[in-house]
């Protein structure tokens, strides 16, 4: 018992996240991705269904494979404790959720495509991360970088023809420049 008192549950959003999203990933592959299909993806769906409400939120734990689940938590891991200690457990959650509902609102409009995973999400605290260290007035050029490099590649492979929403990624990065602006 003595060993479990070294570690520190040190960011509870973020680690929550990755805990359920790991369950869901678990959940997903022992249902033969009929759990994603039915709970942790989103798509058009009829706005009578109530669970076309619950996907808006519950795409971001959802993922296809381990491969993805890693990509994206190998990033939400690294950036995410120090957005949580910067804006706050409750900001966070809620910027979480936000995000969440306006990139699902968003690719339902303009896409057809089912889309599930933290990479919105991810681009959100990839961006929100350039303003941990604002001062008052400036724009840090970090958060310029950051826009010339993951914004403008992301606009550019709209066009591809793959698995990866794309959309998401862009939403994302504008939810983190927003709440990294106006917070």
């Amino acid at each position: 018992m003595k060993f479990i008192n070294y570690f520190q549950y040190n960011a509870y959003v973020v680690l929550t996240f990755f805990f359920l999203s790991f369950f869901v990933l678990v959940i997903n592959f022992l249902s033969g991705g009929k759990s994603n299909e039915l709970l942790f993806s989103s798509y058009r769906s009829s706005l009578l269904n109530p669970l076309t409400y619950v996907r808006m939120i519950t795409h971001v734990l959802g993922h296809s494979n381990w491969e993805h689940f890693m990509n994206n938590f190998l990033y939400i891991l690294l950036i995410g404790p120090m957005i949580e200690e910067k804006y706050g457990s409750l900001n966070l959650l809620l910027m979480i959720f936000v995000t969440a509902v306006v990139s699902a609102i968003v690719h339902a409009i303009f896409s057809k495509k089912i889309i599930l995973g933290a990479s919105g999400i991810v681009f959100m605290f990839i961006v929100l991360s350039s303003f941990v260290n604002i001062q008052s007035g400036k724009v840090p050029v970090t958060l310029v970088l950051i826009c010339l490099f993951y914004i403008i590649n992301e606009i550019m492979a709209v066009c591809k023809k793959d698995s990866v929403s794309h959309l998401s990624h862009i939403v994302g990065a504008i939810c983190g420049a927003f709440y990294g602006f106006f917070w």
